[in-house]
């Protein structure tokens, strides 16, 4: 994956126990790792969370969670997780996350994750609004592909 592609990027120490019987990182602690990357990215374009939700009202739910691992974590690396926003359709946001051990110089982990935002009131899929779509292309450049919706006259 491309690191120049990467605006954002989050550090973490890996803690004693997030180590399992084999020495290594727990597979599960990885999606951890990457969800927090995505909210820092997520704080850092402006947007306000808190434990339920996005700028008091907004929900977005992850739909699709993909990882591949290409090589373990163990006690006290220093990780950094790089995130991106690559997509951003009519409901759904693509978020792409690559792990990095910085010390030992190798890739860890890739992730895509796909988000659909969330009508607080019906409770179910509704279009990403524009000032998110605006916030994320300013931040991300041509780096995103960003559909914005067709304005009728």
């Amino acid at each position: 994956m491309d690191l120049t592609k990467f605006k954002h990027s989050y550090s973490l120490t890996v803690r004693n126990y997030e180590i399992d019987w084999q020495g290594i990182v727990h597979n599960a602690n990885y999606l951890l790792y990457f969800e927090v990357a995505r909210v820092d990215y997520f704080k850092h374009v402006g947007m306000e969370i808190d434990e339920r939700s996005i700028n008091g009202k907004i929900k977005i739910v992850v739909v699709r969670n993909e990882l591949d691992y290409y090589n373990s974590a163990t006690f006290d690396d220093r990780l950094t997780i790089y995130t991106r926003i690559s997509a951003i359709n009519n409901s759904s946001i693509i978020c792409e996350g690559i792990m990095v051990n910085q010390e030992k110089k190798k890739e860890i982990a890739k992730n895509v994750c796909v988000l659909v935002w969330i009508d607080p009131v019906t409770n179910t899929s509704a279009p990403v609004p524009l000032y998110f779509r605006k916030r994320v292309q300013q931040y991300e450049g041509a780096d995103a592909q960003i559909q914005f919706p067709s304005i009728e006259v």
